[in-house]
């Protein structure tokens, strides 16, 4: 399996508000960044959004060393997951899953890629220069989402 790092952020003006996501993914001396937005959105939905999207780019099953700086992304893919599955999609109390359609998104897009993927925490803000570049580009997907920079091709 190809080993490949990537980082991931999402950003929110607002929460809700516009927002973007970001994803810098590296594999041997390559890199490709990738950034998105939508007009109206919360931060955890971006956050989420920027893994979904970093995983569809890979093209073939990778050994993934996934960087976060989102304890909701980070807990819900290694502690909460297998509980709201097994509840139909709620909670321990009994409310729905919020973002429930980018959670099963994510978790069908893990189940079936083939990857093996290792989820890491990493402090946001922290000087962690995979971190700080995916922030950037979550900031470019919410200049996107405002009509302030043409989307990436």
């Amino acid at each position: 399996m190809n080993p490949i790092v990537i980082y991931t952020d999402g950003a929110c003006k607002g929460n809700p508000g516009p927002g973007g996501w970001g994803a810098l993914l590296q594999s041997g001396g390559t890199e490709k960044e990738l950034f998105g937005g939508e007009r109206e959105t919360t931060n955890n939905r971006m956050e989420l959004m920027a893994v979904i999207e970093a995983l569809r780019a890979l093209k073939r099953p990778c050994a993934v060393t996934l960087n976060v700086d989102s304890q909701y992304v980070l807990k819900g893919m290694t502690e909460w997951l297998p509980g709201w599955k097994a509840k139909g999609w709620k909670t321990s109390t009994k409310q729905p899953v919020k973002n429930v359609d980018l959670w099963q998104a994510l978790d069908e897009l893990v189940n079936r890629s083939g990857h093996k993927i290792e989820w890491r925490w990493v402090r946001g803000h922290n000087g962690d220069v995979g971190n700080e570049r995916a922030d950037v580009l979550a900031n470019k997907g919410v200049d996107v989402a405002m009509g302030r920079l043409a989307p990436p091709v």
